[in-house]
């Protein structure tokens, strides 16, 4: 199966919650977990950020499961996706590991890249790499991370990031999940073509 790590600063809000998504509407196909740069080990998701989650479909038991753990380079080594929560996030995972600069993207980053390729471009990248899930998606993700200089920045470089809700308010915290929402959307429909099993639903503009 196909290996996702998300990424967050205490692992216990952004990145948690993200995993457990995945985890959920990836089951069977890729395989998810999360880590912290500098995490609150062995904490749980708050009860703001466990909401968000039951709101989302996520059972109380996955929940209950999440304990905070520090990124180190050995979480490095073998996904084929790394889907930070900001900048900062995604610059500390490529001073960790310098070979992840093109399978490491923000998270609204992602969102932003893959909506403008179509369904056929990504398509004919993964087709190129053969049958090897993991050659695909490594293909798919080449093919978005070439789209970085062809695609505008956002005007505001912060909209790039999920909001870290932490201590915040609730309004915070449900913002934050809105805007993570529309990039999970990305990542899986890359990760079922790549798996060959997306269904042409979705076939923005290059």
């Amino acid at each position: 199966m196909l290996e996702i790590l998300t990424v967050c600063t205490g692992n216990i809000c952004r990145s948690p919650l993200a995993e457990l998504l995945l985890r959920q509407q990836l089951d069977g196909i890729a395989t998810v977990s999360s880590a912290g740069v500098r995490a609150m080990v062995g904490e749980g998701m708050p009860d703001e950020a466990a909401e968000l989650a039951t709101k989302r479909g996520v059972p109380a038991s996955d929940i209950a499961q999440h304990h905070a753990r520090w990124l180190n380079e050995s979480h490095l080594e073998t996904p084929d996706l790394v889907l930070a929560m900001a900048r900062e996030h995604r610059r500390a995972v490529v001073e960790l590991s310098p070979s992840r600069i093109r399978s490491a993207f923000t998270a609204r980053e992602f969102e932003r890249l893959a909506e403008r390729a179509t369904d056929a471009s990504l398509m004919i990248a993964a087709d190129a790499a053969g049958s090897d899930p993991h050659e695909r998606f490594r293909a798919v993700l080449q093919h978005l991370a070439g789209r970085r200089g062809l695609v505008a920045p956002p005007a505001d470089p912060t909209d790039d990031d999920v909001v870290d809700p932490y201590r915040r308010s609730v309004d915070m915290y449900e913002l934050s999940g809105a805007q993570l929402d529309p990039a999970l959307v990305q990542v899986v429909r890359l990760v079922r073509i790549a798996a060959g099993q997306n269904q042409g639903q979705n076939q923005p503009q290059d």
